[in-house]
């Protein structure tokens, strides 16, 4: 008898396998890690066709209705985090088959984190000092870094992961604000900060930082007036979605030295080799790391093993689709 096929999915950086253990699913299952990122939904459904059971890394890989179609022998898709805007979940229960996900207990804070450090390696223009000095310089060529003490973060969306990156600014003595579409001055005051008009904000803020989920209500929320309005050097954080920014307005303001930027999301991932970002001196960038964090990946992984050995057993966990159970 064949076993089953579960191939885990966009495990670029080859640390799936040491997250977890996963000797009680491959004595059941034949299991593979897939690292590269797929150059079109014809790959994706080449390389998927024979899985019936499909563990993505977060939100690498795109599930829409259409894969979902050219995918004959999925079973059992089992998510790595609670949700995924990437994924088709109706087209899956439509094509009956089962969606797991898992908690996120250290998410937030690695997120959150990584906000706040790429908000301090901007300000103290860290990657350049360290290629600096893996190059034998010293100061040389170095721009003065700047203190956060005094200046004023904007943070639109005052969620969980605005609410800690609010909390860790205070801590380092920064004034901050907060606005997002349903945010009321009583929940900000609440959470410890001042609501402010969206035009204010990025108006008089050093730093603006994004954390907002991405839907068609929030794409593109900052654009060219936006971007416009920011403070001459001010900076834009991004660690949520590279579509909630205007990439085209955006370029152009730090390619003019108008604004300057951190990011760690992109409108396209991985992001291209050339992209013209790659060669911004006023911009600090990261691969997407902001839930790569060891305590969140073995969480997802751990968890989604659980899941698809609950699904072999008859027994489906954490199911988001419960509709499916028992027509699989």
């Amino acid at each position: 008898m064949n076993r089953p096929l579960v191939i885990v999915l966009d495990d670029s950086q080859h640390v799936a396998r040491q997250c977890a253990d996963w000797s009680g699913l491959e004595a059941r299952a034949e299991v593979r890690f897939l690292s590269e990122a797929f150059a079109s939904e014809e790959a994706v459904a080449a390389a998927l066709v024979d899985a019936e059971i499909i563990i993505p890394t977060r939100e690498r890989t795109v599930f829409g209705a259409s894969l979902i179609g050219r995918l004959p022998k999925l079973r059992l898709l089992a998510l790595t985090g609670g949700r995924a805007q990437t994924l088709d979940l109706a087209a899956c229960t439509a094509a009956g088959v089962i969606v797991s996900n898992t908690g996120g207990k250290h998410v937030g804070a690695a997120t959150a984190e990584l906000a706040f450090a790429l908000i301090l390696a901007n300000a103290r223009s860290l990657p350049q000092a360290d290629a600096s000095m893996r190059a034998g310089g010293w100061h040389e060529g170095l721009p003065l870094g700047d203190v956060v003490a005094g200046k004023r973060l904007g943070i639109v969306g005052l969620g969980k992961l605005g609410q800690r990156v609010a909390r860790y600014a205070k801590a380092f003595d920064m004034e901050v604000v907060a606005w997002s579409q349903n945010l009321t001055t009583e929940a900000a005051a609440a959470a410890g900060v001042a609501y402010v008009g969206k035009d204010e904000l990025f108006a008089t803020s050093d730093v603006v930082s994004l954390h907002l989920v991405l839907s068609e209500r929030t794409r593109g929320i900052v654009g060219e007036a936006e971007l416009a309005a920011m403070k001459r050097g001010a900076c834009l954080v991004n660690t949520a979605r590279g579509p909630l920014v205007d990439e085209g307005a955006l370029l152009e303001h730090l390619r003019k030295g108008a604004i300057r930027a951190a990011l760690d999301v992109y409108d396209q991932e991985p992001l291209p080799r050339e992209h013209p970002l790659r060669g911004l001196p006023n911009v600090v960038l990261t691969p997407h790391q902001g839930y790569s964090a060891a305590p969140v990946l073995a969480e997802y992984y751990g968890e989604s093993i659980e899941n698809a050995l609950a699904f072999l057993d008859g027994k489906p966990s954490r199911v988001m689709n419960p509709e499916v159970v028992g027509r699989s």
